[in-house]
């Protein structure tokens, strides 16, 4: 499966065209959070609206509530608290963000977090992918040498195979633990993008630029 892994639009998504052009044939886009800077939903509308594959979508910490309505309205999936079958592949979402200090429209307790991801990892089999919008605790979440990631979500980490992040803008990047990867495809309105290859044993990751 190839997968165009686009993040942190906020608003601006002038540079994907441009990053639908360099992914070439993709089967699935996956945008894990942030499509719009705290709104409105219209801005949701347009960027959603640029695909003509199936596109998996969790709002991120600077969405307001409007943004999941938008997701829901439109051709898109709203994967946040949700599983999607693709193939043989199992999707789980999780969007928001753990605390952060900007008291952004869209935060979870930890303990939150926690209590949603166990029913869906619970009722997930086959190969999984998990879409969350922050990061792990410890892995691709550095901000000035602190780790901001969640507690939570690390504690479900091993049991995918991919991970697809966001919300560390700095932390751009792919990284590998046990048997789990983790990708951070970076800043969409920065024109950074992540064309994933998966499949059932292994992960390849390009990172694109337009």
């Amino acid at each position: 499966m190839r997968i165009l892994a686009l993040a942190d639009v906020h608003g601006d998504p002038s540079h994907i065209d441009g990053l639908l052009e360099k992914a070439g044939e993709i089967d699935l886009t996956v945008i894990s959070g942030d499509l719009t800077q705290f709104g409105p939903a219209s801005e949701a509308e347009k960027l959603l609206s640029m695909f003509d594959v199936p596109v998996l979508a969790v709002p991120g910490n600077c969405d307001p509530e409007e943004i999941m309505e938008a997701i829901d309205s439109s051709d898109a999936v709203n994967l946040h608290n949700a599983v999607k079958k693709i193939d043989d592949f199992t999707f789980i979402g999780m969007g928001g963000s753990c605390p952060t200090p900007f008291n952004t429209p869209f935060e979870l307790e930890e303990d939150e977090i926690e209590k949603t991801l166990e029913p869906l990892f619970a009722d997930a089999d086959g190969t999984v992918v998990l879409v969350s919008h922050t990061p792990p605790r410890g892995l691709l979440d550095d901000v000035s040498g602190e780790n901001v990631g969640s507690t939570a979500v690390a504690k479900f980490f091993d049991r995918a195979k991919l991970v697809i992040c966001a919300h560390i803008h700095e932390a751009r990047g792919f990284a590998r633990s046990g048997d789990t990867f983790l990708v951070n495809p970076g800043m969409a309105a920065q024109g950074y993008g992540a064309l994933i290859e998966l499949d059932h044993d292994n992960v390849s990751v390009v990172f694109l630029e337009d």
